[in-house]
């Protein structure tokens, strides 16, 4: 089973809207191709879908993927309006990935770049453990649970981390978790009282994010790109692809 994932898209309504180092729609196009390659089973996009919230950006984005032969779906990020994604494509809580089990994590805070955690979408993320105990799960989520090394970057990150930490102690069935909102390919680990759980960021495909920056820089040098993840038996492997444009 082959999962792609896909992030931070940041259309406008005009398909020739810019983003800082080139043009979204056309990255988005070229990353889907790319994508296509890989034979994927499903693919996610993990927020920040639009960069103006409108209905045409999110429109555009359905064109795009639409040209998969695979199922896809999407979550919302800070960028996004998860009403207006809504009304042109459902947000689901959950998806089935063979044996796996992806699990969708929200973390949008309406009014704030960062996201935060609700009690509400705790509590139904560990019912939703709950309910397959024995099922090899991934967690899906626009911001990352852990520091990624970038101070900026980090002061627009996850509140609440150490609750999802300590609703994951004693999950042995989450395998791992992929995020979205970084600009750039990132491997890490949130720790729980019982274990680490590996945490995978992915490229933008718009403009990516300098690695280690005190304050907000792009990394011109970067391409855009996309995360793979094989899902075999009990265990997966991942790695990033970037495409030339």
């Amino acid at each position: 089973m082959r999962l792609i994932q896909i992030t931070d898209c940041h259309l406008h309504a005009d398909p020739e809207g810019r983003c800082r180092t080139g043009f979204a729609y056309p990255q988005l196009e070229a990353v889907v191709a790319a994508a296509s390659r890989r034979y994927p089973d499903l693919v996610l996009v993990t927020g920040d879908v639009s960069e103006d919230e409108s209905l045409e950006s999110y429109a555009l984005a359905e064109q795009a993927l639409s040209r998969l032969d695979c199922p896809w779906h999407w979550l919302a990020g800070n960028h996004d309006d998860p009403a207006t994604m809504a009304r042109q494509r459902p947000l689901p809580a959950a998806l089935d990935a063979g044996r796996w089990r992806l699990l969708i994590v929200d973390t949008y805070w309406a009014g704030h770049d960062g996201g935060q955690l609700s009690d509400e979408t705790l509590a139904g993320l560990g019912e939703a453990l709950e309910q397959h105990p024995g099922r090899p799960t991934l967690l899906a989520m626009h911001h990352p649970p852990v520091a990624v090394g970038s101070a900026w970057l980090d002061e627009l990150g996850l509140r609440r981390a150490d609750a999802l930490a300590a609703l994951l102690c004693g999950q042995p069935q989450v395998r791992g978790i992929v995020c979205g909102h970084i600009h750039q390919a990132f491997a890490g680990h949130l720790e729980t009282e019982s274990g680490a759980v590996p945490v995978y960021g992915c490229p933008s495909t718009s403009d990516q994010f300098l690695r280690g920056s005190d304050e907000f820089a792009v990394d011109e040098a970067s391409r855009p790109g996309f995360r793979v993840i094989d899902l075999r038996g009990e265990d997966f492997s991942t790695w990033v692809e970037r495409v030339d444009l």
